[in-house]
């Protein structure tokens, strides 16, 4: 390991005695973290860096890459980017734009001969904020299938087809597809595959050794295997193509050694003009000049008052975090190959090890005080599909709603496994609303109830935990 990180021209910075103390008095207790969550959600496997101003000062790796081969995961073991992969497709959009090969408010009408109408007023900045209206192209008999191969052309005629969620610039809704889009656009521009002008003007300037589109077929070292949760049991990833494996939407193969080097580009401003990396971070306005805190491929969400850039990816049982918390100098980032993991709640649980004012609040059980209540929710969460729905607990106007978490529930309880406990929790925010733990068979969610003054459920959130 140590090694590894000589490579760095800033390695020099850990003889520092503050920054020694930093990263040592901490890594016991990040290790007996990682290794109860990973107990806890029943993740395989995890590679975790955590970098404190621009040092990667805890590089580890834990549990196993394959299951059934044991081989033990490390920081060189190479996992599926997901949707941080977005992060490099927008910077390759920014640095076109830096070359003058095209401008981020031009149409993309533009650039794809034959865009309906409804296009009309689409841009490039739209794509890469979520902006444009343009849904996920579906996985269905109308959409895509993914065990079928398609070109980019092929994906393209199928984006043109999609009626608008929409007006442009109306709403903020993520979507893979206008990602899809970018990549394809960044052909049509340089007339090379977008994974090839990724290599070229980022990967190879960043030394970034292992990061490359994904490729089953090649032999590639140190390749973890993926995994899905099946009522709370491991099964391998499901087969996608290959050639929707190799979208701009966050088709990579990558290691947390290609990402600390991505975290120093970043702060050095290696890859991008200082502009475009404050683009990057900068709040999407929406038509209504109201802001949405979402930039070029970063979440940007403060975090108990701290300023948080953040990112997941989820992808053919993948799960990965970035999160940087640019005021404290701390990044962290968790890859895991296990989807679902939360990786996100991890990456942010660890940063508050090294930075407690960062830490979330923690959920306290309280002595039943409302049976009736705790009884439905319990009902609801166990049995989503038979529970009474027309309860009087719940508003008229709530019924839609409920119907669509019992169905969502549904799916969890197919992933996750039966829920086995539903505990009522101590709430001292809103007297208009009720708390719940609900423990799954693997994992746990918290549940918020919301009533109204005649103590009917108006809304149900539920979040994991």
């Amino acid at each position: 390991m140590l090694e590894k990180l000589i490579q760095y021209p800033f390695f020099c910075l850990l003889i520092c005695f503050n920054q020694v103390l930093f990263a040592q008095t901490k890594s016991d207790k990040v290790d007996h973290y990682v290794e109860k969550a990973m107990t806890e959600r029943h993740i395989p496997g995890i590679s975790l860096a955590v970098i404190y101003d621009g040092v990667p000062i805890k590089v580890k790796g834990y549990g196993l890459a394959n299951i059934e081969n044991n081989v033990r995961v490390s920081p060189e073991t190479i996992f599926q980017s997901g949707s941080i992969g977005k992060q490099f497709t927008a910077a390759a959009i920014l640095q076109l734009k830096e070359e003058g090969k095209l401008k981020l408010d031009d149409n993309i009408s533009k650039y794809f001969a034959g865009s309906p109408s409804l296009w009309q007023n689409i841009t490039i900045r739209n794509l890469l904020t979520h902006t444009s209206g343009i849904p996920d192209i579906p996985e269905d008999s109308t959409g895509i299938n993914l065990q079928s191969n398609y070109t980019e052309q092929d994906l393209l005629r199928l984006a043109m087809k999609l009626p608008l969620i929409f007006k442009t610039g109306e709403k903020w809704s993520y979507s893979n597809t206008g990602y899809v889009l970018l990549g394809i656009l960044i052909h049509q521009i340089t007339g090379k595959f977008y994974g090839d002008v990724l290599k070229e003007k980022i990967f190879l300037p960043l030394s970034m050794e292992t990061i490359r589109i994904i490729n089953e077929p090649d032999i590639i070292m140190n390749r973890s295997s993926g995994y899905e949760l099946r009522n709370g049991e491991w099964q391998n990833q499901s087969w996608v193509a290959p050639s929707l494996n190799t979208t701009a939407d966050g088709s990579l193969y990558l290691t947390v050694f290609d990402l600390i080097k991505w975290d120093a580009a970043i702060t050095k401003e290696q890859i991008l003009n200082k502009e475009d990396l404050q683009a990057m971070v900068t709040p999407t306005k929406l038509n209504n000049d109201s802001l949405h805190p979402y930039g070029f491929a970063w979440f940007l969400s403060p975090l108990n008052g701290h300023r948080a850039f953040q990112h997941s990816g989820s992808w053919q049982g993948f799960n990965t975090y970035i999160a940087r918390f640019p005021d404290d100098k701390l990044t962290v980032i968790v890859l895991t190959n296990l989807n679902p993991s939360n990786p996100g709640l991890i990456a942010k649980d660890i940063a508050a090890i090294y930075i407690p004012e960062l830490t979330r609040p923690m959920v306290t059980a309280k002595i039943e005080d409302d049976v009736v209540m705790t009884n439905f929710i319990t009902d609801l969460f166990k049995n989503p599909t038979s529970s009474d729905l027309n309860n009087q607990l719940i508003s008229k106007d709530a019924i839609p709603k409920i119907k669509e978490l019992a169905i969502s529930n549904n799916s969890l309880i197919n992933t996750f496994g039966q829920v086995n406990t539903v505990l009522p929790l101590q709430n001292n925010i809103d007297i208009t609303q009720s708390k719940y733990l609900v423990k799954y068979k693997v994992s746990s969610r918290v549940v918020t109830v919301i009533k109204n003054k005649a103590g009917q459920i108006t809304d149900i959130v539920s979040e994991a935990y």
